[in-house]
């Protein structure tokens, strides 16, 4: 059974940092290509960041480029968010999720994702 279980997320200030973990089990994890969603209140999941399965290229979203980094520990099948300079925007529900296929497209549907965890909350405030 494949299993992801997010942690990290927290309540911080605007300006803040956080790094969101994601333990993988149930497949092999080096062989897949990993993301991070997330869903604000109110509003439909989006794509946060994704890495290759080998972790040397990462993809992020327009919305998060240059604040958030995404890594990976093959050795460890955990996935790995960095998130700085947080704005009250980043508040959501974040997601660790399993891609089926690595892809650069940022509109690449989020629907083809079939297995995510249980989600860590990101709240950003002033």
């Amino acid at each position: 059974e494949i299993q992801l279980v997010e942690s990290g997320g927290a309540s911080v200030q605007i300006g803040g940092s956080l790094r969101l973990s994601c333990v993988a089990s149930g497949f092999t994890f080096s062989g897949s290509p990993m993301a991070w969603v997330r869903q604000a209140p109110g509003k439909k999941l989006e794509w946060v960041a994704r890495i290759s399965s080998n972790g040397l290229t990462p993809f992020y979203s327009d919305s998060v480029k240059g604040r958030f980094t995404i890594s990976r520990d093959n050795a460890k099948s955990t996935m790995y968010l960095i998130l700085n300079n947080l704005k009250t925007e980043d508040t959501a529900m974040y997601y660790c999720a399993k891609m089926n296929y690595f892809s650069q497209v940022a509109s690449y549907p989020i629907s083809t994702l079939n297995h995510r965890g249980q989600g860590t909350l990101v709240t950003v405030s002033s």
